[in-house]
């Protein structure tokens, strides 16, 4: 019985923690914007440092009332359907490549990426589509400019963007050198343009221009989750490409990548470019920057932001003009609310302003809650030594009696 008593405790383990104002370390005031609609705010650096990484332990409150919320990532919107468009008809026509694509596969599309057996060129692809084989050319559409750069460096774009469609069929005519049996393939896709948000997530020191380099200092917080770091540069500086990597404070590379820009002028063509931000993954503490300039002259007027992805707390104010908003219990388990599980977005939801994070005057911590022999191990090990003693000198004694007799 006492066994399974035991086994029992095992398996339901603690209590959940409950949120209890004694226990977050800080407070801030939310102020809402629009009392009678959905308001959102924005994870700021203070609330980082001080929460959990989940942001697991961020409580609302209407004076004692908690308040409901939903913690939502602003990421970009990526393609939601793609397929490999049969490419018809592929030939030359009074000297330009011409193809058709059967889109067949996909109700709606905005995107086309063609794949070229060619490199070192400009082409300028016109577009057109229809619902008939053979009258693919019925309706035009947005031309892009295709370009490879290999021997400049400056990398390419076998992109063509859309209004958002429905043709059967597509017809692509290609200006420029590229031959039918450069044609390789085509991927025909559709794309939910929502454009990703971003928040500051720590600071970068002036650059510092060394031979063949440019190097950037940057300090990051301990727990914002960082994303990326964009660059600055001068409007003017044009035609660039700069490999760029990350060392952390040993000069150990953990990252790396690439910047650039592009304005180019070839036979009639402008073509324009530009990445100015490198993929990171999270990391803290001071980190370095390197610019390979290579023989180049160092980029002008280049400066560096860390930035990490936009998390937005949205929330029903339920016509209040002033929340209290609590954080930093390490203990206390992520809430499950009903608001997030059948969470609905405002487009028109209001931005809430966050007052300045402050200390908790409440705050006592959590009544320590782990086992008696954890919290009191100087107790045990006197009763475990006295324990031995006692049975030390039992045993010498029993020894000196079997002795005597």
């Amino acid at each position: 019985m006492r066994l399974a008593a035991v086994i029992v405790l095992l398996l339901v383990g603690p209590d959940r923690p409950e949120a209890a104002f004694p226990y977050f370390t800080n407070v801030r005031e939310v102020r809402t914007a629009q009392p009678d609609q959905q308001n959102y705010f924005v994870v700021d650096e203070d609330l980082w440092a001080h929460s959990r990484p989940d942001l697991g332990d961020l409580r609302l409150y209407n004076g004692d009332t908690p308040v409901e919320y939903f913690l939502a990532q602003q990421r970009a919107g990526v393609s939601s359907d793609e397929i490999d468009a049969k490419i018809l008809n592929l030939g030359s026509v009074s000297g330009h490549t011409e193809f058709d694509l059967d889109a067949g596969g996909l109700a709606q599309y905005d995107r086309i990426r063609l794949r070229f057996d060619a490199h070192d060129f400009v082409a300028t692809a016109s577009v057109s589509g229809g619902n008939a084989p053979g009258k693919a050319a019925e309706v035009r559409l947005t031309p892009s400019t295709l370009y490879d750069f290999s021997k400049e460096q400056l990398g390419s774009n076998f992109l063509l963007k859309l209004p958002s469609s429905s043709f059967r069929y597509l017809h692509i005519q290609l200006s420029g050198r590229i031959r039918p049996e450069d044609v390789k393939g085509a991927t025909i896709y559709n794309v939910h343009d929502q454009k990703a948000s971003w928040t500051k997530a720590g600071a970068c020191q002036v650059p510092e221009q060394k031979p063949r380099s440019t190097t950037i200092s940057c300090n990051l917080p301990a727990k914002a989750p960082l994303s990326r770091f964009t660059f600055s540069v001068a409007p003017e500086q044009v035609n660039f490409r700069r490999a760029v990597s990350i060392e952390d404070s040993k000069g150990v590379q953990v990252a790396g990548g690439e910047i650039s820009r592009v304005r180019i002028d070839r036979a009639g063509t402008r073509v324009i470019a530009e990445n100015l931000s490198l993929s990171a993954s999270p990391m803290s503490g001071k980190v370095t920057l390197v610019i390979d300039d290579g023989d180049n002259p160092s980029l002008n007027a280049i400066a560096a932001e860390p930035q990490a992805i936009e998390q937005r707390v949205y929330f029903e104010p339920q016509g209040k003009t002033t929340l209290r908003l609590y954080y930093g219990d390490e203990k206390l388990s992520r809430p499950d609310y009903d608001y997030a599980r059948f969470f609905h977005l405002d487009t028109s939801a209001a931005q809430a302003q966050l007052g300045p994070g402050a200390h908790n005057p409440q705050y006592v911590g959590r009544p320590d809650d782990r086992p008696w022999s954890d919290r009191h191990t100087a107790i045990l090990w006197i009763a475990m030594l006295s324990a031995v003693a006692a049975l030390g000198a039992l045993a010498f004694e029993g020894l000196r009696h079997k002795k005597a007799g």
